[in-house]
């Protein structure tokens, strides 16, 4: 494992001018003392984009010349022509291909729908651009964002920017390399079973999975309580600002939660926060350098003054894996079922076998209440722990990483000798998609020695967004990432 500070192939850029890389709340300030333009930072990104997105391949679609004429409209606003600048105004936003935009195309990944075009735009990617961010690109995904790695017959494979020859995760895969490849500087993503926090943790950036209701969605799936949209980052506090954008109710989500939370901009001091820490949530099998790094996120936090103990977390792997997939077997899976019963030939594998193993998890359970029993008991036994502690810290995934260009359909997953059934299960985050009013925040916790980054959950109490941000922001603090893959 490689420490936060000791960043093998990657460039410090404490002090550095590289605009491509600056903080979404630095540049804000530069603009408003007008000691930059958001025209230079467009330009930094565009160009930096222009450099990787051969090798890393994490945009669906570019629209650079707008995004050039938006950032020029923005810079006359922090000049004082015309209306005052807004909360994201003249950064660079990468939305996730499967929000949709109107008047765009809305593939979902899948070649079934390379012509389709959007005539709705979803909520997140409006308030975005209500509030002055300019979408220049829109991010690949995997097909039906059902898969924990991001590649597709539509758009080929996207490269983690750390390690070429590895995933950036998914499904929202191509936000988290387009963050850390330097080719955007906010980005949106969604989050159904991981999607936000697997490639966040892949990628060494921050994504988080909001309490479910916090951020609007688009029918029908607002109303499957696994479905999070959600920010993604670099920082703490460019992650933070992204939320209060997107965050609060909508009239055409019936689920968004009355009245707006917004989180404030600082926070103090972790002194006397109770941290549950584990490793192993239950019995996962935890990598090496992954369980090496979380533990020493840990001890900084402890450093920091938090009161941390290490806890057992009666949760068993099985009864995530299997609620998970009853659960997607009677929602998501038909989707997809239906999808390939007149596009079949068109569809990926892993998304065929997702539907097939979903919808066969489905059928032996023999109903969607024994699902919502394994439901109900993970989420009490979370509900009891987090009655003692503030926030429980576990790993974001068992492993550093996956490979770029296998569909871990015959490929299987072997952590500290055993043998997962499905590559799935090294994700360490679906229980908190069954647990789906708990925030989490994935963040960096170190290195593996292939160079790929690795992540830590905080996981809040029900709706306790603040907390979880105010631990995150010392486990910043205190284990600063400022590198950058050299590509």
């Amino acid at each position: 494992m490689t420490d936060l500070n000791d960043l093998t192939g990657s460039t410090d850029l404490t002090g550095s001018t590289d605009l491509a890389y600056m903080p979404a709340t630095e540049a804000l300030n530069r603009f408003r003392d007008r000691s930059l333009s958001p025209v230079e930072l467009m330009t930094a990104v565009i160009a930096r984009a222009e450099a990787v997105e051969s090798k890393v391949n994490a945009l669906a679609e570019r629209t650079f010349e707008e995004a050039l004429a938006a950032a020029r409209e923005a810079e006359a606003r922090y000049a004082g022509k015309g209306e005052a600048p807004r909360a994201l105004e003249g950064l660079p936003v990468a939305t996730k291909e499967e929000q949709p935009l109107a008047g765009r195309r809305s593939t979902d990944g899948s070649l079934a729908f390379r012509d389709e075009i959007a005539d709705e735009t979803h909520p997140v990617v409006t308030r975005v651009q209500d509030a002055g961010g300019i979408v220049h690109a829109r991010t690949t995904t995997p097909e039906f964002s059902c898969a924990a790695f991001t590649q597709s017959r539509l758009w080929g494979v996207t490269r983690n920017p750390w390690n070429l020859e590895f995933s950036p995760g998914g499904s929202s895969g191509g936000a988290g390399a387009a963050l850390a490849a330097g080719e955007t500087t906010l980005a949106t993503g969604s989050d159904i079973g991981g999607s936000i926090r697997i490639p966040a943790s892949f990628t060494g950036v921050v994504g988080y999975k909001p309490p479910y209701g916090r951020v609007p969605a688009m029918a029908p799936f607002n109303l499957d309580t696994y479905c999070h949209d959600g920010p993604m980052a670099r920082t703490v506090g460019d992650t933070l600002l992204l939320q209060n954008v997107i965050a609060g109710p909508h009239p055409l989500d019936a689920v968004s939660l009355r009245p707006k939370f917004t989180l404030p901009e600082r926070f103090e001091g972790v002194e006397g926060v109770r941290v549950a820490l584990s490793v192993t949530l239950g019995d996962w099998p935890v990598d090496p350098e992954v369980e090496a790094n979380t533990r020493a996120v840990a001890e900084a936090l402890r450093a920091a003054g938090a009161v941390v103990e290490e806890v057992e977390v009666p949760i068993m792997r099985a009864d995530v894996m299997e609620a998970a997939m009853i659960h997607f077997g009677s929602v998501f899976g038909p989707y997809v079922t239906s999808v390939a019963a007149e596009h079949g030939d068109l569809l990926n594998a892993y998304a065929l076998d997702f539907a097939e193993r979903s919808a066969e998890a489905a059928r032996e359970s023999g109903s969607v209440m024994h699902g919502l029993e394994l439901e109900a008991a993970i989420q009490a036994t979370l509900g009891t722990l987090l009655d003692r502690y503030d926030v429980l810290l576990c790993p974001t995934t068992a492993i550093p990483a996956l490979r770029a260009d296998d569909d871990y359909l015959s490929t299987k997953v072997v952590i500290g000798g055993v043998e997962l059934d499905s590559y799935l299960e090294a994700a360490m985050t679906t229980v908190f998609n069954i647990a789906s009013r708990c925030p989490v925040l994935s963040v960096p916790s170190g290195f593996a020695s292939t160079g790929v980054p690795t992540g830590v959950q905080v996981v809040g109490r029900t709706y306790d967004d603040a907390t979880v941000f105010r631990v995150a922001t010392a486990i910043e603090a205190v284990r600063p990432w400022t590198g950058r893959p050299l590509l």
